[in-house]
């Protein structure tokens, strides 16, 4: 699975995440850091990558646009550091791979993950 962080989220996150063995990169990487929300999700949809925010914009965004990619998925927990972030993405992503890759809206917090398929 291809990840994309968003600029909200730890870049050293990436460096943990690639280390695992994903293929990631973080929007300060690739020159998204001061990119829209949609302009992210459309280079994200070009390159087969899910989108990793804390941003509640790309799930309104995928809604509006009635789009089915890319997978999107927003962690509502503040404050974690690079390798918490990675840890959890880590052990979510990898339970909810196959609802990724075919298209899904996910929200993680402290207490659940809830997966909105995007394909009908």
């Amino acid at each position: 699975m291809k990840l994309l962080l968003d600029q909200g989220l730890p870049i050293t996150s990436a460096a943990i995440l690639r280390d695992a063995g994903w293929d990631v990169v973080h929007t300060a990487e690739v020159g998204l850091n001061r990119s829209k929300d949609s302009e992210i999700l459309t280079i994200a949809k070009q390159q087969g990558r899910t989108v990793v925010t804390l941003d509640a914009d790309f799930h309104a965004l995928l809604v509006l646009q009635g789009a089915i990619m890319p997978s999107v998925v927003r962690v509502r927990i503040e404050g974690l550091r690079s390798n918490e972030m990675a840890k959890l993405l880590l052990r979510v992503l990898a339970t909810i791979k196959d609802k990724l890759l075919a298209g899904a809206m996910v929200t993680i917090t402290p207490r659940s993950v809830r997966v909105r398929n995007l394909w009908k």
